[in-house]
C-alpha cells in the first residue's frame, strides 16, 4: 500500500491458501510474461498455460523461469492432460511436467470422457509427484451434470489427493456453474459451497461480474481462475474494495 487506509480486508502473503488468483496464459511471450510478473506478480499465486499451448510455446523453459521467478508457481492446463490420456500417455505426461520441474498439475476431463475412477487413479498417482488441481464440469455445451455428482465428484477427488477442485466455468465464463448467458448458477454454487470447504475450492472466474459476485458473496479471499493477464491487477482492487462494485463492501466502522 502507498497509504495506510483503513478497513481494507486483509490479504494472506504467499504462499497462501485462500485468496488465490489464478491467471490463464494464453499464450504470452516470454517479453510479456516478464512485464505481467513485474506489474501483477505479488497478486497472482498460479498461471495456467491453457489448453494445450505448453506443446507450441516458444521459449517455454524460459517463460516458466520468468514466472517462478516473478513468485508465481506456472503449470500446464487440464486440457493438455486429456490429450496425453486420450492417446494412453499418461507415463509420458509425468515425464513431460518432470521434464520442466513443476510442482503443479491440472487433471480433468472437461473435453474427454474418463471414467471418474480412472480420473481419481490418475489423480492418486500424480500427487506423489506435484500438489493436484482436479477440475470438475463439462467444457461442452449442453452436457448437464447433477448437482449431487459435482458434489460428489469434487469429494471424492479431494480424498484421492487432489489439494484443490476447480469448479468449470471454461474461458468464456458460460458453462458448468455459469449460465448460457454469463450469470452464476445460484442454485449449483449454493450446493456445492453448503458441501464442500471453500479453501478446498477454486471457482473459475473469467469476467468481471462473476469475479464480483464471488467476492461479495465468500469475501475477499475467495479463490478464483482463469482471469485474464489484464484483469489481475483490476480483480485485487476489487478484493480490496477499491473499485465502486466493491467500495462498500468492507466498510467496518
Amino acid at each position: 500500500m502507498n497509504f495506510h487506509i483503513p478497513h481494507l480486508p486483509d490479504r494472506p502473503g504467499k504462499p497462501r491458501n485462500d485468496g488465490i488468483t489464478m491467471m490463464m496464459d494464453k499464450g504470452l511471450s516470454v517479453r510479456q510474461a516478464g512485464e505481467f510478473a513485474s506489474s501483477s506478480g505479488d497478486f497472482t499465486d498460479f498461471v495456467k498455460l491453457g489448453f494445450g499451448t505448453a506443446l507450441i510455446t516458444r521459449e517455454l523453459e524460459a517463460k516458466l523461469k520468468v514466472y517462478r521467478e516473478g513468485g508465481i508457481r506456472p503449470y500446464f492446463g487440464g486440457t493438455l492432460f486429456e490429450i496425453f490420456y486420450m492417446r494412453g500417455m499418461f507415463e509420458q505426461y509425468r515425464e513431460f511436467i518432470s521434464r520442466y520441474d513443476l510442482d503443479l498439475a491440472e487433471v480433468s476431463d472437461g473435453a474427454v470422457t474418463i471414467a471418474h475412477d480412472e480420473k481419481l487413479r490418475c489423480i492418486e498417482i500424480l500427487s506423489g509427484d506435484v500438489q493436484v488441481l482436479s477440475e470438475v464440469g463439462s467444457k461442452l455445451a449442453g452436457v448437464s451434470i447433477p448437482v449431487e455428482d459435482w458434489v460428489s465428484m469434487m469429494k471424492t477427488e479431494l480424498q484421492a489427493g487432489a489439494w484443490k477442485v476447480i469448479a468449470e466455468a471454461r474461458e468464456s465464463g458460460t458453462i458448468g456453474i455459469y449460465n448460457p448467458d454469463g450469470s452464476a448458477n445460484t442454485g449449483l454454487i449454493s450446493n456445492i459451497s453448503d458441501n464442500v470447504k471453500g479453501h478446498d475450492i477454486i471457482w473459475e472466474a473469467p469476467l468481471k461480474s462473476q469475479q464480483v459476485y464471488f467476492i461479495k458473496l465468500f469475501g475477499a479471499n475467495v479463490n478464483l481462475g482463469n482471469i485474464a493477464p489484464d484483469e489481475v491487477f483490476s480483480l485485487e482492487a476489487l478484493r480490496l474494495g477499491l473499485r465502486g462494485d466493491t467500495i462498500s463492501d468492507f466498510i467496518t466502522g
